[in-house]
């Protein structure tokens, strides 16, 4: 492993850039002009037409029938569990090989997360390690599922389509199906990307994308929770907008609401930047067909899109073949200017979930001590 040709090869990608990062938002379109026009309105908090065009954008966008924008997405993904009934003391199983906003919006539900292994080619949950857990952990009680140790449901299921790429979800939802489990898709990396042609987070009741500055495209915070049905969609709409009740003048609410309805000012960039999402998402495969040969020939593995799916590679990932190389490759470009990651710390690792239960996690152990990301801006 050649760290300088690396280093080398990366900087003439991104030339002109004295620090190169590992994803930059592209500014383009009609930002200025939408926000200028936002602005001029007075209308820049959560009432405006911006928010209203933007989720209709989306929903053309995605084939979902319902888009409701959220002020971030750790907040969507809270809203979509507790609308997929997600209650007190329940438990919600997902992957330990996530960013924490997952595991935090579980616990935001007031449940518990359970942490079931994903698979090395996704690194997304894997329905093999679900089926066995739920196999031999749990048992089905007036239709729900309970975890015999604990003796909690586990009302809800929650994989993540880790960097776009899509995890094995059709197989999730009939297991998870079986054992009367409702299936809650963390899209938040997976904006433009789509498995046999539908995009990702279409695939359950609902789901979740997130909009943050790093993300393919942004609204500089934001979120949107993607439903195909009317009820839910109604009800995730009245409960970030504080179970407001509708009237001319009074303030009722009728249960306990978020205050997380995405501002207009929020909603006028990410229509401008939905507008450019299709050139995007073009310009980050072509610099994806460029690290494929380039790695390849470094002898260094490169995490690439499965038969049938169509990823948005919001953020390039190489396999190291060991920890100490994996260190290595973080040192050495993170000292010259290539901003380098690695992948998240197990969530079962982290204090706050230590004693959370889990399966066998042979698979993010491993994954963890070896993958990297790369610098994946659109260029």
């Amino acid at each position: 492993m050649n760290i300088k040709v690396i280093n080398d090869f990366i900087k003439n990608i991104f030339k002109g850039q004295d620090f190169i990062p590992l994803h930059a938002p592209t500014f383009g379109g009609n930002e200025k002009k939408y926000l200028n026009n936002c602005i001029d309105s007075t209308f820049v908090s959560s009432v405006g037409e911006y928010v209203d065009s933007f989720e209709r954008k989306i929903e053309e966008f995605t084939k979902s029938k319902h888009a409701i924008v959220c002020v971030n997405g750790t907040n969507s993904l809270h809203i979509a569990l507790l609308l997929a009934g997600v209650k007190n003391d329940d438990e919600v199983i997902t992957q330990p090989l996530t960013f924490i906003a997952t595991t935090n919006a579980i616990v935001y539900a007031n449940a518990t997360p359970v942490f079931v292994d994903v698979d090395k080619d996704t690194m997304g949950l894997s329905p093999i390690a679900l089926k066995n857990f739920l196999e031999n952990n749990c048992f089905i009680k007036d239709s729900s599922c309970f975890n015999k140790i604990t003796n909690r449901r586990i009302k809800a299921c929650m994989p993540m389509h880790t960097f776009g790429h899509a995890c094995r979800i059709e197989e999730i939802i009939t297991i998870c199906k079986e054992y009367h489990i409702e299936v809650v898709e963390d899209a938040a990396e997976a904006m433009g990307s789509f498995y046999k042609g539908k995009h990702l987070g279409t695939y359950s009741k609902i789901s979740a994308i997130s909009f943050n500055g790093n993300k393919v495209m942004t609204t500089g915070g934001g979120g949107v929770i993607l439903t195909n049905e009317s009820e839910i969609a109604k009800q995730a709409k009245h409960l970030t907008t504080q179970a407001k009740i509708p009237h001319k003048w009074e303030y009722n609410h009728d249960e306990i609401g978020y205050n997380y309805r995405m501002p207009n000012l929020n909603a006028a960039l990410g229509l401008a930047q939905l507008e450019q999402l299709p050139e995007f998402l073009k310009k980050k495969r072509t610099l994806t067909a460029k690290y494929i040969p380039f790695f390849k020939d470094q002898g260094i593995s490169f995490f690439n899109e499965r038969e049938e799916e169509e990823c948005n590679f919001w953020l390039n990932a190489v396999i190291l073949d060991n920890k100490e190389d994996r260190d290595l490759f973080l040192t050495e470009t993170n000292s010259n200017s290539v901003m380098t990651r690695p992948i998240w710390t197990l969530m079962n690792k982290l204090p706050m979930f230590k004693n959370s239960p889990k399966g066998d996690l042979t698979n993010s152990e491993w994954l963890e001590e070896r993958v990297v990301n790369i610098p994946s801006s659109v260029v």
